[in-house]
């Protein structure tokens, strides 16, 4: 489905630049201050504002109780054009969360180790000059979030906004086990080894969910994800249907009967959905065996799904961060509710 978007231009909601600096537009930077390389991201803000006709940025730091909602909002309430997230996948999220709705475009700066939905939108990872001159000059799209409203198992209730997708179940414990030394030093192979440490240990689950407000359904998983997007690190591609902005999500059910059947998960994932979903011919080989409800990857998509977990809580994750244990979920698609800069 072709995306939505326009190219930033000189001209944008701050008006034309001008030798005056009050009419030309403004950036805000909104950056961990303990993350490395802080001091050559302002050398390079610095060098794209003169190229693009930008006043100096708005800098901003996050907080450790809150990184980056507040202050997106703060950069809103200053009438800056630009908003650039400078940090991991917990960064962007929080500041994409704070200018959900609002038009304002948001520039991407990885600075951590997944960078999941930065690698999603084609945003240079291991080059933060060739991503600062992206968030000043790139083209604008228009993309869905997803919100998950979840209930905690003393009853507390939150709200959480995801880009990339969500899980309850072994993906969210692979990710609570893993080595935060070992991720610094390799990045996202961390999660290999604690997938192999948490894959024999894992338990079944069972849920009943429902698409849309329809029936319900009951299921036994090993896990079940939301998503918005459908490529993990190392070019896996969980959820080939998936799109940015196609106003919908999609729930992926892991359901292997037995550690063997993890083989049929891989083969789904490295077989199916690289290979044999690319052509009409090989869906329907895809077909002959069988419907989703018999297969160990099961795929269904809708706006919304409302997922309650039976017996005991179970650990949860959005984009590659933990967030603890729950009992039941919702999430919606909140659709267009994001404008990023990506390439044009």
């Amino acid at each position: 489905m072709p995306y939505r978007w326009r190219v930033a231009s000189e001209t944008t909601a701050g008006g034309p630049a001008t030798d005056d600096q009050s009419a030309r537009p403004r950036a805000a930077v909104i950056s961990n201050p303990t993350k490395q390389g802080i001091d050559a991201l302002r050398a390079a803000v610095e060098r794209a504002e003169e190229r693009q006709g930008f006043a100096p940025s708005l800098w901003i730091d996050t907080l450790e109780d809150d990184p980056g909602k507040g202050m997106a909002r703060e950069a809103l309430d200053a009438g800056v054009d630009l908003v650039i997230a400078a940090g991991g996948d917990g960064t962007v999220r929080s500041v994409a969360a704070g200018l959900s709705g609002s038009g304002v475009p948001m520039g991407i700066v990885p600075l951590g180790t997944g960078n999941l939905f930065a690698r999603n939108i084609d945003v240079p990872v291991n080059d933060p000059d060739d991503a600062v001159v992206l968030a000043f000059s790139g083209a604008d799209r228009t993309v869905d979030l997803l919100v998950a409203d979840v209930v905690r198992p003393n009853g507390a209730q939150e709200s959480h906004t995801s880009l990339v997708m969500a899980g309850i179940g072994i993906d969210a414990a692979m990710i609570s086990n893993t080595n935060p030394e070992l991720k610094k030093r390799v990045g996202w192979l961390a999660y290999v080894d604690a997938g192999l440490r948490s894959l024999p240990a894992s338990q079944p689950f069972r849920i009943s969910f429902r698409m849309d407000a329809g029936r319900h359904h009951r299921s036994k998983v090993s896990s079940i994800l939301v998503a918005n997007l459908g490529y993990l690190p190392g070019n896996i591609e969980l959820v080939p249907d998936a799109e940015i902005d196609d106003g919908r999500l999609d729930v992926v059910r892991l359901q292997p009967r037995n550690l063997f059947g993890w083989l049929f998960v891989w083969r789904t994932v490295a077989w199916e959905n690289r290979v044999l979903r690319k052509s009409a011919f090989g869906r329907q080989l895809m077909d002959l065996t069988g419907g989703d409800r018999h297969r160990a990857v099961a795929y269904s998509r809708g706006r919304s799904v409302e997922i309650d977990i039976d017996g005991e809580p179970q650990e949860f994750e959005i984009d590659g961060d933990e967030f603890g244990e729950i009992v039941s979920a919702h999430f919606r698609v909140d659709p267009a509710a994001l404008t990023v800069r990506v390439p044009r």
